[in-house]
This record gives C-alpha cells, sequence and structure tokens, in this order.
C-alpha cells in the first residue's frame, strides 16, 4: 500500500492545499455548562480569570478584532469565517458533541446550516469523550458520559446526513469528510464505519463518507484496519511528554518550549506511513486557564516559529489525490488553550498573517 500511495503523491504534486482551521463552539451558554460551572459560564469565562503562573508566561490572552464573541450570533459566525478566508484559511472544521442521542454546544452549526451563512467551507470533528471535571484536574468527576450502541449509531448517523447534504460540506470525491476524535473509545468501530456508510449509500452518497481518525490520544495503528481513509496528526499533544522542559521543575504543570516542540516536529515530519497521515499545525498550546493543576503549556510561542512549522509542512507534504490535500490548523480559537489564529492584544494579526503567507504559496 505505502507504494501506492507514494505513486499517488507523486501524480498529483501540483501542491493545492485546503488548510482547514478548528473552530471550538463553547463560546455561547447552554443550560449543562450554567448547571456544572455557573450561570453564563462560556469559555471566555476561562479566558478572562487566567493568571501567569510563573515568571515571561504569556496570560491571560485577551482577543483584539472579534471581541469577546457570542456564536448564538450570525454575525459572529460571519466575521470568523470572513476572517479566516481572508487569510487562505479553505474551511472549518468545527467539533461536534454527541452522547448517545444528546447534543451540546450544537447550535452553530445547526444554524450555520440552516440559515446558509456565513458561505465557507466546513466538516465535523466528533469529540467522542465524555465531558469531566479534569479541566480542574478531577478527571473521575464525569458530568455527562458517552455510551454507543448500534441503535446510537444509527441515530446519529440519520442525523448528521442532513448537514452532510449541505453544499458547503467539505467532501471527497463527493464523500463528506468526518473526524472521530478518539477512535479507540468506539468499540468495534469498524463496524460502526461499515453502519454509517451503507446508511450514507442508501440516502444519496454512492461512494460513502470519508473517515479520518486524530493521533491525538494514541491511535497510531493503521487506520485503514478499522475502516478510516487516514489520520490527522493531532498536534502538539503527540509531544506532550518527549518534549516537556525540566527547567520549572517545581510546577505543578508540564511546560515545553514552543521552539522546542517546533523542532520535534520538524524532525519527525514527514515519516513516510503506509496509509494517509494529514499533517497538523497549532499556534500554541496553554490550558492552564482550565486547570488548577497538571495543565500543558506550550511557553513562548511567537508568528515567526510557527510560520516556519507551517512552511515546512506545506513544503513536504505531498497530498494523496486533487481532493486529498488537506492541513490541519488547530486551532481558530481555543482560547482557553492558548491556541488560536484569532488576533489577540499581544500579537494582533500575525498568526493569521504568517498563515497566508505560507498558504498563498500553495492555493
Amino acid at each position: 500500500m505505502e507504494a501506492t500511495l507514494n505513486t499517488m503523491q507523486k501524480e498529483y504534486s501540483s501542491k493545492h492545499l485546503r488548510a482547514l482551521a478548528v473552530v471550538l463552539p463553547q463560546f455561547h451558554p447552554i443550560p449543562e455548562n450554567d448547571e456544572w460551572w455557573g450561570k453564563g459560564f462560556t469559555e471566555w469565562t476561562n479566558v478572562a480569570k487566567a493568571k501567569p503562573r510563573f515568571k515571561e508566561h504569556y496570560q491571560p490572552h485577551i482577543p483584539a478584532d472579534l471581541g469577546f464573541y457570542d456564536l448564538r450570533l450570525e454575525e459572529s459566525r460571519i466575521a470568523q469565517a470572513e476572517l479566516a478566508k481572508k487569510y487562505g484559511i479553505y474551511g472549518f472544521c468545527y467539533y461536534h458533541y454527541w452522547f448517545y442521542g444528546k447534543q451540546l454546544l450544537e447550535r452553530p452549526v445547526n444554524e450555520i446550516v440552516v440559515s446558509g451563512k456565513p458561505n465557507f467551507p466546513f466538516c465535523l470533528c466528533w469529540v467522542n469523550e465524555p465531558w469531566g471535571r479534569n479541566w480542574n484536574g478531577l478527571n473521575n468527576d464525569i458530568m455527562q458520559e458517552q455510551k454507543y450502541s448500534k441503535k446510537d449509531h444509527l441515530n446519529h448517523i440519520r442525523f448528521l446526513l442532513n448537514i452532510f447534504k449541505d453544499k458547503r460540506y467539505i467532501k471527497v470525491n463527493e464523500k463528506p469528510l468526518f473526524i472521530v476524535y478518539r477512535a479507540t473509545h468506539i468499540p468495534n468501530v469498524r463496524d460502526m464505519i461499515s453502519l454509517w456508510n451503507t446508511e450514507a449509500k442508501k440516502n444519496g452518497f454512492k461512494n460513502g463518507l470519508y473517515f479520518l481518525a486524530t493521533t491525538g490520544h494514541g491511535f497510531y495503528e493503521d487506520p485503514t484496519l478499522y475502516g478510516f481513509e487516514g489520520v490527522w496528526d493531532f498536534l502538539p499533544y503527540i509531544f506532550s511528554n518527549d518534549t516537556v522542559s525540566r527547567v520549572l521543575k517545581s510546577s505543578k504543570d508540564r511546560i515545553s518550549l514552543y521552539d522546542d516542540i517546533v523542532k520535534r516536529a520538524l524532525e519527525t515530519y514527514p515519516i513516510p506511513r503506509p496509509f494517509r497521515k494529514y499533517p497538523g499545525v497549532c499556534p500554541g498550546w496553554d490550558n492552564s486557564p482550565r486547570k488548577a493543576k497538571d495543565a500543558f503549556i506550550v511557553h513562548d510561542s511567537t508568528p515567526d516559529l510557527y510560520e516556519k512549522w507551517l512552511a515546512h509542512v506545506c513544503e513536504k507534504f505531498e497530498p494523496y489525490s486533487k481532493e486529498e490535500n488537506f492541513v490541519f490548523l488547530n486551532a481558530m480559537n481555543e482560547w482557553a488553550e492558548g491556541n488560536h489564529l484569532e488576533p489577540d492584544l499581544k500579537w494582533g494579526l500575525k498568526y493569521l498573517e504568517a498563515t497566508k503567507r505560507v498558504l498563498d504559496k500553495y492555493i
């Protein structure tokens, strides 16, 4: 299979790339978060209360151009998409939350589908893990559990088909792109994928669906053995253990230098794989606003280092076909994890400007 993939990459070496930026929808209140965290809680609550934990630690991250937006507002969703498009990003990958028939944070995507706005390509990534108080270091306190069954898989795909039919939904050879965040959490995931493909074909998608898994949480096997087309290299979390700095031994957190993360990423990409592996790049990482202890902090990110990383990935990555050409930008707006391309008061538009300088060569 490796030879076949190499042949495909050589055939499609025009370097036309599609950059997909991850979008977190947790920027509007919901009843569940009101109950669990307090009335009016959104991601901005964590962002605004953040404080530095060591000398030169960059916190808090305060939004600039888009402000403390509310994703219930169509104007906010349009402004977010227009900003991304202006700086060369092809589309958004929205996080999708489905818990045995119950959805959370679904309003932004549902309203995008109903309204037809913004006119911007998008896909979904199912973050299929339970919700707990791990933001506070209390990992065993589960607030929303996750379960699986054949009946629920059927209900889930039948709901999703209405979204997949949207003309803006990103497809590969007419297959809607769908990403599973934690493939190892789903028992008999190959059976689920087979079931979903069958349902998709019954409903007009003659080629089925285009499934990807992420590598971020222990999934490093050949994804095709489980029915996936490939993987998205979810960074920086796959480097969270082997690049942790020992400089601040007294810290309760795990601290890495962004420069070390970039060096590690450049050393390990590309490594030939006998399957499709789509690259990922992130502008930063710092989940200390969410976690009282044991945060993972990637310190001292700069637009120049981010641009170096993105440029390397785009130069080295060869698409697998005309439409299998994704580069994942993690993320557009993970503000409480210090991981956002959206402008803040410190850097302004510099991360987006760096993104555009690189992507303009490959659009």
